[in-house]
């Protein structure tokens, strides 16, 4: 291929990378006029317990229950990890009495 032909390769390749970026751009434009602005701020602070039931969160119970599963997984990885380590441990053993006999 000459070095003609190369370089007119890559500025097609170029020129469709652009034209895609740019139909995407485009594509993609609606979706950004679409976004909706955000509702106004409150001016002061409202205690939680003042707050509507539809935004009151119970927090307290999904942190317990993220850290449960996290130390949960944890222990669960780490039991995985004793067991194989023994495997080997046995494994080893064996092979050594096995070199020794011979």
């Amino acid at each position: 291929m000459s070095f003609r032909r190369m370089k007119a390769f890559r500025i097609l390749r170029f020129v469709r990378v652009a034209v895609v970026a740019i139909f995407l751009a485009l594509a993609a434009a609606p979706a950004a006029f679409a976004v909706q602005t955000a509702p106004p701020g409150q001016s002061e602070y409202v205690p939680i317990k003042d707050l509507p039931p539809t935004e009151q969160m119970p927090a307290a119970p999904l942190l317990i229950a993220a850290y449960a599963f996290v130390w949960v997984a944890v222990l669960v990885y780490l039991w995985t990890i004793w067991r194989r380590l023994g495997k080997v441990e046995a494994e080893m053993r064996e092979l050594a009495q096995k070199t020794t006999r011979r």
